[in-house]
């Protein structure tokens, strides 16, 4: 027999029953019956009860175990008593009579417990984390990441796509987030950097002539951490490919995420046509790039309703250049309570609050009321209510101003309005494409002119949408959005040295900057590059959805904190004083 195990403990049925086995695993729980222990064996497949009675020669050891001790016990396979049967386990028509037990681990008492539901802080989980990954619903997200990875490459694969791997240790570029840099022992007073994404090397490969590229790639990023992003590193589903336009783009990623969704959604739907969006309508309809379509509510521009209106505070900053007046549909919410329950949660988000106006039937017929309906007037609440197709019961809420004052705040107001009224449908998964980002912005306070998005996407135009008004400037640039998560962000590269200089030009940048630091891409496409898109798909948000956690952290093995700390292994941490003199570094105390 094995040293350690004759099955694992979910093997074992039924027509085991009669055999002497060997299981080796963890002791989730013990339980004393009367005398007869028993014990639930845990390993990584499964659970398998083993009891023992006080005429076994193993009780007196059997009595000394602990949760979480790792040990291996032989015994006999028994059927259990119907009425004992346990349906939720594999093993469950079966029990296992220990008649020998060996410590292979003891255990410390326990920190966390494994077994249960019991909350505990994050620091307690992350510093411990080897025993919080012990726990099920931990192994079930782990091993869900594992399976959406290797479902991953198995669809690129069968896409003709091959994969190959970019270097971790390269030169500090500047895209968007802070570099990891990394001291060079052999250059002193040099560094490279840990790459923000292989942005510019899978570029490189198809101007070498590989068509079709991905990786499972880790990137490293030195970021402030959120709940859907990790302050440090992140894998991405990386690709690229050549002689194609944005659509080939779509065509190829979509069968890939969606078909992810449908084998690992636990049922739910997967919305299979998939809009293209603009990147200025998602701002107006719904507050946000990354919008949440199952919520079907769409916000519009009511400003002509308000204008020289009688509701002042709405008729002056519409005389300003640059405002407007948003309303935010709100189906079924037409209740006072309510409309003062959203609009303390507008004060609580930092604005003055949201005007409201909701219908209601006072005997004599469909009524406006609210403080907007009495300032306006019946004309204009009706033609509001007839331009938001909104009817008895219903309410619609409105913000005002310069949008990129309140939009941020205008999309948090929609989510919230549809989980209030129950409009958004949790058993969905639903995506957008977001297309046509504008690459410059003008500061408001310099008026310098800047990129607003990826400075090496193709414009839309080419050479020619350079020559205009640089605000009116799109770019082959998109994002995949799906329940209000970003999920895949692409582009079809700027590919001509020529247009690359004059985009960089407008932003301030001279050809001798852009060489300085992107030489190698720039020389590189002096030699006949190719037309070339791509785009990457964060793993850690796609496999947080699927699981239905709410943090980014419940879907990495071993993650940083809130601080970018790792607890467990203590990480960051001060460096030797010889390594210091290797690398011919000195540290400066922290500013008090």
């Amino acid at each position: 027999m094995h040293a350690y195990r004759s099955h694992t403990c979910a093997d074992l049925t039924a027509a085991n029953v009669g055999e002497t086995v060997r299981l080796s695993g963890w002791v989730n729980r013990v339980r004393d019956h009367g005398g007869i222990l028993f014990i639930d064996l845990r390993d990584h497949y499964g659970i398998t009860q083993v009891l023992c009675d006080p005429d076994s020669a193993a009780f007196a050891d059997v009595e000394k175990l602990r949760s979480e001790w790792c040990i291996r016990i032989d015994g006999e396979v028994k059927a259990r008593a119907p009425e004992l049967v346990n349906p939720k386990l594999p093993t469950g028509e079966v029990e296992v009579f220990v008649r020998c037990v060996e410590v292979l681990g003891a255990s410390k008492e326990l920190p966390l417990m494994v077994f249960g539901d019991q909350e505990y802080p994050e620091e307690t989980r992350l510093k411990y984390r080897y025993l919080d990954l012990r726990r099920e619903a931990m192994q079930d997200n782990m091993k869900l990441r594992s399976d959406v990875v290797a479902s991953m490459r198995r669809r690129m694969w069968d896409k003709g796509f091959r994969e190959y791997q970019t270097p971790i240790i390269t030169a500090s570029s500047p895209e968007g987030a802070r570099d990891f840099l990394v001291p060079s022992r052999l250059h002193p007073g040099k560094f490279y950097a840990l790459p923000q994404a292989p942005q510019q090397f899978k570029q490189l490969i198809m101007v070498s002539g590989f068509d079709k590229y991905f990786q499972i790639a880790p990137c490293f990023r030195d970021e402030d951490p959120r709940a859907d992003r990790s302050p440090t590193d992140f894998y991405q589903l990386d690709l690229e490919m050549s002689f194609v336009e944005q659509q080939d783009v779509f065509d190829t990623i979509q069968p890939v995420i969606g078909g992810i969704f449908e084998e690992f959604g636990k049922g739910r739907k997967v919305d299979q046509t998939w809009e293209q969006i603009s990147y200025r309508d998602a701002a107006l309809w719904y507050g946000t790039d990354k919008p949440d379509l199952r919520n079907p509510i769409k916000m519009q521009v009511v400003s002509d309703h308000f204008r020289d209106s009688g509701f002042a505070i709405f008729a002056k900053l519409l005389e300003q250049d640059g405002t407007e007046i948003r309303a935010i549909p709100a189906p079924k919410g037409g209740s006072r309570k309510f409309c003062d329950r959203m609009n303390a949660f507008a004060q609580k988000e930092g604005l003055p609050g949201m005007g409201y106006i909701f219908w209601r039937d006072q005997g004599e017929g469909l009524e406006a009321a609210g403080p907007l309906a009495k300032n306006i007037g019946p004309e204009r609440t009706e033609a509001i209510r007839q331009q938001l197709g909104l009817g008895l019961g219903d309410a619609a809420f409105f913000l005002g101003g310069k949008p990129s004052a309140f939009e941020t705040v205008a999309g948090k107001a929609r989510t919230e309005i549809g989980n209030e009224l129950g409009l958004t449908d949790k058993e969905r998964f639903a995506f957008a494409w977001i297309v046509d980002f504008p690459i410059y912005d003008r500061d408001a306070e310099t008026g310098k002119i800047d990129f607003e998005h990826n400075p090496f996407s193709m414009p839309q135009g080419g050479m020619d949408a350079l020559n205009g008004d640089p605000l009116d400037v799109l770019g082959y640039q998109y994002d995949l959005a799906c329940n209000g998560y970003e999920l895949v962000s692409g582009a079809i590269r700027n590919h001509r040295p020529e247009i690359m200089f004059k985009a960089f030009e407008i932003a301030g940048y001279g050809q001798d900057e852009v060489r300085k630091r992107f030489g190698g891409m720039v020389n590189a496409f002096q030699y006949g590059a190719p037309p070339h898109g791509g785009c990457a798909a964060g793993i850690d948000r796609i496999v947080m959805l699927l699981a239905d956690a709410s943090n980014i952290r419940e879907v990495i093995m071993f993650p940083m904190n809130q601080r970018a700390e790792d607890l467990m292994m203590g990480a960051p941490s001060e460096p030797m004083n010889e390594q210091l003199r290797e690398l011919r570094l000195r540290v400066l105390p922290p500013e008090s």
